[in-house]
């Protein structure tokens, strides 16, 4: 049997007392499309942020391909790191840099001090970035200045980003959130489309539950940092739609 990627195990998370996750179980596997669903402030960013790395869990355990991050060393922790592509909701771009710079930094988790500082004068790795930047759709922005692009190019810089790290999960919180729905679509399609064709694993946050639906194809829903339900997109009820969004409870 396929062993998982991720496995949570009652894990809870506070900030300064107030739980932001709590008692979470679950497991997600390679090859897997998972959509993140609930209000804002169910726990989705803070979920994603356990899942790589960037926080740990206040009680509970989390297993990253069998090993416990939070006992690993900072080595050990940097190489499970390299594998998780992050997109993030504020996409954490240089904007007074141009595209093939942020785009770049998806090396940095392999390329010493030295070698990145070089890359800033002199642009290293060109001909991987033109192939990503082709691949999301945005080749001829490779030396424009990121603060010129729109909102939607941004995005795919980002994603181009992630690409060029390689990694086997892509991780992304909130990606088309600023995006209109044609252009939210077009990510999304891009998104799917690359991880399919590349054996990579999603874990995507969405205030969109049309976009959840469409594209994923397990839906964790999270109420008040708990997790409401967690199964195939195809059976999730109205009934469980409605409790995740609303007062009613069904259970």
């Amino acid at each position: 049997m396929t062993e998982p990627i991720f496995m949570g195990r009652s894990l809870s998370c506070h900030f300064r007392g107030v739980a932001a996750l709590t008692e979470l179980n679950f497991k997600i596997y390679p090859g897997e499309k998972v959509g993140l669903i609930g209000a804002s402030g169910a726990g989705k960013s803070t979920l994603l942020s356990l899942l790589n790395g960037q926080q740990q869990p206040t009680q509970g355990e989390l297993l990253i391909w069998g090993e416990a991050i939070a006992t690993l060393s900072p080595k050990g922790r940097r190489r499970i790191q390299r594998q998780l592509g992050t997109i993030y909701q504020q996409l954490h771009l240089v904007e007074s840099l141009a595209v093939i710079h942020n785009v770049n930094a998806g090396h940095l988790g392999r390329w010493s001090f030295l070698q990145a500082m070089f890359s800033l004068i002199f642009p290293q790795e060109r001909p991987l970035a033109e192939a990503v930047l082709k691949q999301v759709g945005i080749p001829e922005k490779l030396f424009a200045k990121t603060s010129d692009l729109s909102g939607g190019q941004k995005q795919r810089v980002a994603l181009a980003r992630v690409l060029v790290q390689n990694p086997a999960v892509i991780l992304a919180d909130e990606p088309i959130s600023s995006l209109d729905p044609q252009l939210s679509r077009e990510m999304m399609d891009l998104l799917v489309q690359l991880c399919e064709t590349q054996g990579k694993t999603l874990v995507v946050s969405l205030h969109s539950l049309e976009f959840a639906r469409s594209h994923c194809d397990r839906l964790i829903g999270l109420k008040g940092g708990k997790i409401l339900f967690d199964q195939p997109t195809t059976t999730v009820s109205e009934a469980q739609i409605n409790h995740l969004y609303g007062e009613q409870s069904i259970y």
